[in-house]
């Protein structure tokens, strides 16, 4: 095992900067998931830590030395591909075994880390067969062991599971994260799925153009998001936003007007008069009723008709139309909602998330 630090890490390409004034410290044994949408340098980080990609400027350590300089082979690291990258003609023995014999690791050693690898992952009865007699799961469990076998300081992957189907994903996360229990060695993980990011990281790194938007524990970066994006891009389905503005600054309270001209009383003075501000609404804090609630001060009604159901077995998804756009909503899969009936959405304030629109900061934190 060992910590991992990056100091002012950027890559560029041109005038393109893919990794900008990364900074980052990463403990032993910590599982960091890197997640963000295409583009957003996530890849481009995890191979300049393989020296696959030349730093621009900026430094990486491992175990406190910087590594810029050290050829990719001694750096003491493992990475594992999506396209799991395993010699088609080599048994999985073979393919496991491929890295420790080409380091002319002495045969008895090789054949029992093999051996611990196979059993570790299952793969005891796969080790004759070639990768072409595999599943898209037995090939990936193979990618796994040649790194495992290797016994790194630190593990790298590169969203090794986006080639798998629903099923199988699921099930080689719940994998993973048992290797990593047992194993415990540092990992780097990547994936544009924020799914997989809450099921593994310890911590989740989201990042955006290159840049890294906020860093947190899965329910930190669920339950406290830093700004829109974050907000947006953590939860399924994704955040609603509805805009505000300001109207009025009391001692004790703040009212905000809708769109729609419909007023909020919240109690707070964190405002200023005609401060222009977002309200975010997660799905699963609506609370979709065919039947007016009635007054209440702590909620928020809000009229809008059924457009789409989507029924998910354990639930059901309820997007709608409204006043303020197309907002979902989340319900049990027994409810007797229908497509084009008027319904009405109701949110606690307590609920509610208040983003400035100008900086698209948070504005509960």
């Amino acid at each position: 095992m060992a910590n991992v630090q990056f100091e002012n890490l950027f890559k560029n390409y041109g005038d393109v900067k893919a990794v900008h004034d990364f900074n980052l410290k990463i403990d032993e044994g910590e599982f960091i998931v890197l997640v963000g949408p295409s583009g957003c340098g996530k890849s481009t980080t995890l191979r300049m830590i393989a020296g696959l990609e030349d730093i621009t400027s900026g430094l990486i350590y491992i175990d406190e030395k910087v590594i810029n300089k050290i050829h990719p082979k001694n750096r003491d690291i493992a990475m594992v591909f999506q396209n799991y990258a395993l010699y088609p003609h080599l048994s999985v023995k073979d393919n496991i075994s491929f890295g420790l014999r080409a380091q002319k690791i002495p045969r008895a050693e090789v054949e029992k880390r093999v051996v611990e690898a196979s059993e570790t992952l299952g793969l005891e009865g796969l080790l004759s067969r070639r990768p072409g007699e595999l599943s898209g799961g037995q090939k990936q469990r193979v990618a796994m062991g040649r790194a495992i076998v290797r016994n790194p300081k630190v593990f790298l992957f590169d969203e090794p599971l986006s080639n798998l189907d629903a099923k199988l994903r699921h099930k080689m996360r719940a994998e993973m994260k048992k290797l990593h229990k047992k194993v415990g060695t540092t990992t780097i993980y990547v994936t544009h799925d924020q799914i997989e990011a809450m099921t593994l990281a310890d911590r989740i790194v989201i990042m955006k153009d290159g840049l890294i938007e906020q860093v947190g524990t899965p329910d930190e970066v669920y339950r406290r998001p830093n700004n829109i994006f974050v907000a947006s891009f953590i939860g399924s389905p994704a955040m609603n936003f509805i805009e505000g503005e300001v109207s009025k600054v009391s001692k004790a309270s703040s009212m905000i007007m809708l769109e729609d001209k419909k007023s909020i009383k919240l109690k707070s003075n964190n405002f200023y008069n005609n401060q222009n501000i977002i309200l975010g609404l997660r799905p699963e804090d609506i609370t979709v009723t065919s039947q007016n609630s009635g007054k209440n001060d702590n909620i928020i009604g809000l009229d809008a008709e059924i457009s789409v159901i989507e029924p998910m077995g354990h639930e059901t998804v309820v997007i709608c139309d409204s006043n303020y756009g197309e907002l979902t909503g989340k319900v049990e899969s027994n409810s007797k909602l229908k497509e084009n009936m008027a319904v009405k959405l109701n949110v606690s304030l307590e609920k509610v998330y208040l983003f400035d629109k100008k900086s698209e900061k948070n504005l509960n934190l």
